[in-house]
């Protein structure tokens, strides 16, 4: 009796489909078998490496305070003329500067209108004066009168023209003064980190922004300890002699020119 060819591949394909199954069989005795060593081999969960903890809040802000100082013109110097430095003395309002004054060719970079100002260190803006409004001749005038005698905290904001605040993490606030124009993005409570522009050189505050004028571009830069205030705090150099200033100020301000 002769077998028709469909019998044929029927018997072929039982018999590939008996083979397939063993070899099925067999390769999930060998998964098995890699899973068992594999849960074997594994640490339990106390002996895997814990992730390091970020750093608590208050080691941070130990971290920020301990960043130095840079002078906010980037590539600047200190200003060689004692007259520019803070304590000199200031005979129209009898008193003393409470900062440094970039203006002129005497601190290593141009200092022009327009000159790109940067925040000396990490902090938080407390003061923006974008609402800021100049002087008319009169008004200015008026100012100058005032203050012949000494000038309250109040007339010297007036005198500082417009204005950007940064308290740091160390308690310090920095004053940049005399600005043309604040960054846009600058606004009461904004943080900032050292370097961070955050507004242009000008000359406001000044008789020459009075009479409508670009010359006598300068930055007044002040770094106070406690308040904006020579009665409830105290300025950087408060009392030394200009050797001194300078001597202290290369301590403390970073990256320097020789």
């Amino acid at each position: 009796m002769r077998l028709k060819p469909g019998w044929y591949l029927l018997f072929l394909t039982l018999f590939y489909a008996v083979l397939a199954t063993v070899a099925w069989q067999r390769s999930e005795r060998k998964l098995a078998e890699c899973c068992v060593v594999q849960a074997v081999a594994a640490p339990s969960g106390a002996e895997r490496p814990v992730p390091t903890p970020p750093a608590p809040a208050s080691q941070k802000k130990e971290e920020r305070a301990q960043k130095r100082y840079v002078l906010p013109l980037p590539g600047a110097c200190l200003p060689k003329d004692p007259a520019l430095l803070p304590n000199a003395p200031r005979h129209y309002r009898k008193g003393v500067s409470y900062g440094f004054v970039f203006t002129g060719d005497g601190v290593c970079v141009p200092v022009v209108y327009g000159t790109g100002v940067v925040a000396a260190n990490d902090g938080e803006v407390v003061k923006a004066d974008h609402d800021y409004a100049p002087l008319s001749p009169e008004e200015y005038a008026a100012l100058l009168e005032a203050v012949k005698d000494g000038a309250t905290p109040e007339e010297m904001d007036r005198l500082r023209g417009r204005e950007v605040w940064i308290r740091h993490p160390d308690g310090r606030i920095s004053v940049y003064a005399h600005l043309d124009r604040i960054a846009p993005w600058v606004q009461v409570g904004t943080r900032v980190e050292r370097g961070d522009w955050i507004g242009n050189v000008g000359n406001s505050g000044t008789g020459y922004e009075v009479e409508g004028t670009r010359e006598g571009a300068r930055l007044l830069f002040e770094l106070w300890e406690g308040e904006v205030d020579p009665e409830k705090g105290r300025f950087f150099g408060q009392g030394l002699a200009p050797e001194e200033v300078l001597e202290k100020a290369r301590a403390f301000f970073e990256h320097l020119p020789e």
